[in-house]
């Protein structure tokens, strides 16, 4: 059985949700506004974690951050519910931390199976020893890096920000989010640095992968990784 926290100003919109998630067998807890939201998520650490675009208090996108900011509970899935659904807002709440937007009205059924899917995957991303992606793979036993089959070597910080990019494919992650993640003392990193790290990883994942762009700059959010051919 799987924790849900759905957090939504409406009351209908949290009676629909709830009704869909307990038919499959998942806990609920609910709050009306991001605060009440962000202190059930600090106590409870749920599997998954729902949440509207537009609350009282701190908004969807704030929650995010929030959330993404403390090492506690950082890692646990995100879906953003919003009536906003141009490309613009799809970016945005990916680009704050959220796994998934979803834009109203939506088929619960569809929210569903976005659900089921990213608790599927952060359970794996838990659990795997390897990380594999469009010819690269990375064993976190050994610590070794190889790219089409070749092994490479990178420095440690590159090896963080690979493994942080292979463990959700085509996602973006800001560079707030990879200094957070990659950095111990992040408060002293600046954006230009994760640049630098970038460009060196790119370096040395192209010496054995010339035909291909992997890391993809997302400008104004950050990076990802992705299986496009140039």
């Amino acid at each position: 059985m799987y924790l849900a926290v759905l957090a939504d100003d409406e009351p209908n919109q949290l009676e629909l949700i709830s009704y869909h998630l307990q038919k499959e067998n998942f806990t609920i807890l609910t709050a009306l506004n991001g605060d009440d939201a962000f202190e059930l998520i600090q106590a409870n650490k749920p599997d998954i974690i729902i949440i509207d675009w537009m609350m009282p208090g701190l908004s969807g996108i704030s929650l995010t951050r929030k959330i993404r900011s403390n090492k506690d509970i950082k890692n646990i899935p995100i879906i953003i519910l919003s009536a906003r659904g141009e490309d613009i807002d799809t970016s945005h709440g990916l680009s704050a931390g959220a796994d998934d937007y979803i834009a109203k009205p939506f088929s619960p059924l569809e929210l569903m199976a976005r659900i089921k899917s990213l608790i599927r995957r952060s359970k794996n991303i838990k659990n795997e020893s390897e990380l594999t992606y469009a010819g690269i793979n990375i064993n976190n036993n050994t610590k070794e890096v190889t790219v089409e089959g070749s092994q490479i070597k990178i420095g440690k910080i590159e090896y963080k920000i690979l493994s942080m990019l292979l463990s959700r494919p085509k996602y973006v992650f800001s560079r707030e989010q990879i200094i957070e993640s990659v950095w111990d003392n992040n408060s002293l990193i600046e954006d230009r640095t994760v640049d630098v790290h970038v460009s060196r990883l790119r370096r040395s994942i192209k010496k054995m992968n010339s035909n291909r762009k992997l890391i993809k700059t997302i400008h104004g959010f950050g990076y990802s990784i992705t299986d496009e051919i140039n």
